[in-house]
């Protein structure tokens, strides 16, 4: 997926960036709340060395105190340092505690320690800075005073005493005190509110991008016809009023009623030198369209001046029946088994469209549809109408589809935007590959288009589960055919 591509699907999946977001912002704030303060209280420390007036002995001494600094600051954290003072403040933690919240640094080129102490009270952090400072100063200057040879005699006098008394060769000083900070440095609540959105919009890019990589349906024609390798015939836009009003050419100014005109045109200039005449219209897997697409192509031919038959070749679910309120029991299957003639059920609608229903459902609809009297059939439809489109049961699930097609001189092969995966695409073909069908392309069905294009914005839509049948026509679809009897058919579903 190229940056395009990724920016494409920050726009069509923001949601999910949204939630992400709103999440992770949610989280900053309620760790910011239920966070403790915590407080920094800072000392600062001046190693010096006793050296004469000698310039050579100032320069010698303040490069010994540059030198010994860095090891000073180590010593701060030390249990030499931390078990006086929490004996001496009476502090409720071990010494260890204590050393893991001091952080003693000495500046490079310096002769400077700061010492910095963290607590949850600022005035106790404070008490807890100064007396670190005092007693690291008695520790650094005890091990550097230095200590008497042995078998010598020690004057009695204190450190500074006498002129026998041993001095230590450096000397610190407190050059600022710690004070009680007034704002605490943790938890601060921008930091985590900007680290929260960060992270939001990381994590919310992150499943954006880890979603696209998952999924495997197709969201363009143009990825289709890359992935099939087979002409794309036409796109058919959302409606979302399809549920209800299946036909098309119910609107004829609709984009939908001018998509299924394309399809009809690409169709027809896609084989000039041997046009089908027999084409089944399936599809991977229920729900994508593929009765929809059957039926309206089939008007759209009719309209053309096209002497079409539409033929429900799903015997397990038919749909076509329904969809222009004809009757259903008297069709395909009537024929097939010999109770009836086409001319006695072939149903006419407005429009000039002739309607075979699929009939009772039979027990054994893969054997019927891939009989020799099945061929017979479309043969005999075939040397009355210029085409026939047969609607057809997805690939997939049942076995139908495979024999029927097998029968016809063409295939065409509906896939849905964003629902059907590549794995079911690469199936569905091999599966009419494998018995000699010609697709002879792909219609993508219920497909969305960017805002502001010239379909406007579309989403998807379906009719719900597989075989579930749309509401029936107005009496103006109805037959006007007569059914073996010889009465006119005014009933429908």
């Amino acid at each position: 997926m190229d940056f395009h591509g990724f920016l494409k699907a920050l726009a069509r999946r923001w949601p999910t960036v949204v939630v992400c977001l709103v999440l992770a912002v949610g989280a900053a704030l309620a760790a910011t709340g239920l966070s403790i303060p915590v407080y920094e209280a800072r000392t600062q420390l001046f190693v010096a060395t006793h050296t004469g007036d000698d310039s050579a002995q100032l320069n010698q001494g303040q490069s010994f105190s540059q030198a010994r600094v860095q090891s000073y600051a180590e010593i701060v954290t030390t249990r030499q340092v931390t078990a006086p003072v929490v004996k001496q403040l009476k502090l409720r933690s071990t010494p260890e505690e204590l050393a893991s919240r001091i952080t003693a640094v000495a500046p490079l080129n310096t002769v400077l320690i700061d010492i910095t102490v963290r607590d949850t009270a600022p005035q106790r952090a404070a008490r807890i800075a100064n007396a670190v400072a005092e007693r690291f100063i008695s520790v650094v200057e005890q091990l550097e005073t230095p200590k008497h040879p042995a078998g010598t005699k020690q004057s009695k006098k204190g450190r500074t005493g006498g002129d026998d008394a041993p001095v230590s060769p450096v000397s610190l000083g407190v050059t600022q005190e710690a004070v009680a900070p007034v704002v605490p440095v943790s938890p601060r609540p921008l930091l985590n509110l900007g680290a929260g959105a960060l992270a939001g919009l990381l994590l919310g890019a992150g499943l954006v991008a880890l979603r696209e990589t998952l999924d495997t349906t197709f969201k363009t024609s143009e990825t289709l016809g890359e992935f099939t390798a087979l002409p794309g015939l036409g796109t058919i836009p959302y409606d979302k009023n399809a549920p209800k009003r299946p036909l098309a050419n119910s609107d004829g100014h609709s984009k939908r009623a001018e998509a299924f005109r394309k399809l009809r045109t690409n169709l027809q200039f896609s084989q000039v030198d041997d046009p089908p005449r027999i084409i089944v219209v399936t599809s991977s897997v229920p729900g994508e369209g593929k009765t929809n697409t059957a039926v309206n192509l089939a008007l759209s031919l009719a309209e053309a001046g096209v002497s079409t038959c539409l033929v429900d070749g799903d015997l397990r679910r038919p749909c076509v029946a329904p969809t222009f309120g004809l009757v259903q029991d008297a069709g395909l299957t009537t024929v097939l088994i010999g109770q009836a003639r086409i001319e006695d059920v072939m149903q006419q609608v407005v429009g000039g469209l002739s309607v075979l229903a699929g009939g009772a459902v039979p027990p054994n609809p893969t054997e019927l549809l891939a009989s020799t009297r099945m061929k017979e059939v479309l043969q005999e439809l075939a040397d009355i109408y210029e085409v026939v489109i047969v609607d057809t049961a997805p690939l997939l699930p049942v076995a139908d589809t495979v024999g029927l097609a097998s029968l016809t001189q063409g295939a065409l092969l509906v896939v849905r935007a964003a629902k059907t995966s590549r794995e079911q695409v690469r199936t569905a073909a091999e599966s009419l590959e494998r018995v000699g069908v010609r697709i002879l392309g792909t219609v993508f069905s219920m497909a969305p288009v960017p805002k502001g294009g010239r379909y406007g914005r579309y989403g998807t839509y379906g009719y719900g589960s597989y075989g579930e049948l749309p509401a029936p026509r107005a009496s103006a679809h109805r037959t006007e055919a007569a059914a073996s009897a010889g009465t006119p058919v005014t009933g429908g579903r």
